[in-house]
């Protein structure tokens, strides 16, 4: 707490006090000149604090996130392939790449697969609305633990409990748009792009205070193609990239896509934090907030 600032200035002796009262004359001739008053000091400034930047979103952005989001909201099922780069400091300084592909199936409301085949070692999870399983089939190691029934509670248990990551985790809910609305700062269309996933898509930026995104969403199809991201609690400014393909939505999963028979014969291990690290300022930006409300 800061103290508080002297008065601007002191009030001077305006005159002198006599001990007697003179009479006539010579009281006039004896009486002491008034002393000058200070200058008066201007009152020091405050500095006042920084307003909060405003938001500016710009309607044609926010309407193709919404579109977006409907498109994956609605979808009984959804399958994607989705390839994430990120960087990390070498011993040198400058950042190398890491990449992981995650082969995702969701059948809704309660069957979530996850493959990963690499870079690094394999791993699966899967969820059913009652437990998850984690699963290294290299290893023959298996982690079972009780999971609350909604995508999202799991999700988030996942990740507090074992740091286990999925790049694209807004992209799994009932409704994308609503996760990420909240907070948004900044969201306009930069142009249209026929480069990324051999389609139409045109790009976006959309921003909080947290994270600075980069989307290529299909023109015609809505589905999110490309996702570039910069987290603000990352002091290098380190680039992390997604690629998503092979879209299926409200296609036929096999039951056995789900099923954890197999992971369940391996050795038990603890349902808990590994030793390969959550890239540098990553989190599920969903899993931070409660939702929106789904629009209309």
């Amino acid at each position: 707490m800061s103290r508080p600032a002297p008065p601007p200035w002191v009030r001077p002796l305006a005159t002198l006090l006599l001990g007697a009262t003179l009479a006539g004359p010579l009281a006039a001739q004896t009486a002491a000149p008034q002393a000058p008053k200070a200058a008066a000091q201007p009152a020091p400034k405050k500095a006042q604090p920084k307003p909060a930047p405003k938001p500016v979103l710009e309607q044609r952005a926010v309407e193709m996130l919404q579109a977006m989001s409907a498109r994956l909201g609605a979808a009984k099922s959804l399958s994607f392939t989705a390839v994430a780069s990120y960087e990390y400091p070498s011993r040198l300084g400058p950042p190398i790449v890491y990449t992981m592909r995650y082969d995702v199936s969701l059948q809704r409301p309660n069957l979530l697969k996850v493959v990963i085949p690499g870079d690094g070692p394999a791993s699966e999870f899967t969820w059913d609305g009652r437990e998850m399983v984690a699963f290294a089939p290299a290893e023959n190691l298996v982690a079972v633990a009780a999971a609350p029934a909604t995508l999202e509670g799991a999700l988030k248990q996942a990740f507090d409990t074992a740091a286990i990551y999925f790049p694209f985790t807004d992209l799994l809910l009932s409704n994308p748009y609503g996760a990420i609305a909240p907070g948004a700062l900044l969201a306009y269309v930069i142009g249209p792009s026929g480069i990324v996933g051999g389609v139409k898509t045109d790009m976006l930026v959309w921003a909080n205070n947290e994270v600075f995104l980069q989307i290529w969403l299909g023109a015609e199809d809505k589905l999110p193609r490309r996702i570039r991201a910069q987290f603000r609690a990352d002091p290098k400014g380190l680039r992390h990239d997604l690629e998503l393909s092979n879209w299926q939505l409200d296609g036929n999963i096999a039951a056995e896509t789900f099923s954890t028979a197999k992971a369940k014969t391996g050795m038990p291990m603890a349902f808990a934090t590994p030793g390969r690290k959550v890239p540098i300022g990553a989190k599920p930006v969903a899993l931070e907030r409660k939702p929106a409300a789904k629009p209309q």
